[in-house]
């Protein structure tokens, strides 16, 4: 009798697993199609982003431009090529 009540409520909780997932997934692509950003909030403005893009370009290192900015060295990676990635399409169409 235990081990029944026991396979009921694992069964139970994987499909309480499996629909949270599903209502998740649901969520994101609501969120998508109405154009809204999905995952964690961008921690420092797009212009201080692109702002650290050009002492990057001339060759400028993280601990340099972390200094200037304020956005820590181990974020700028990140942040760098998330715009040189965002700006090779429009380089590709043109």
């Amino acid at each position: 009798m235990g081990r029944i009540t026991f396979l009921l409520l694992a069964l139970f909780a994987e499909m309480e697993r499996t629909f949270t997932a599903e209502r998740a997934a649901h969520a994101r692509a609501v969120a998508e199609a109405a154009g809204r950003r999905i995952g964690r909030p961008v921690a420092h403005p797009a212009d201080k982003i692109e702002y650290a893009r050009l002492p990057k370009q001339q060759g400028a290192s993280l601990g340099q431009i972390a200094a200037k900015t304020g956005i820590p060295k181990t974020s700028l990676p990140g942040y760098l090529a998330e715009t040189t990635s965002a700006a090779a399409p429009s380089g590709d169409a043109q």
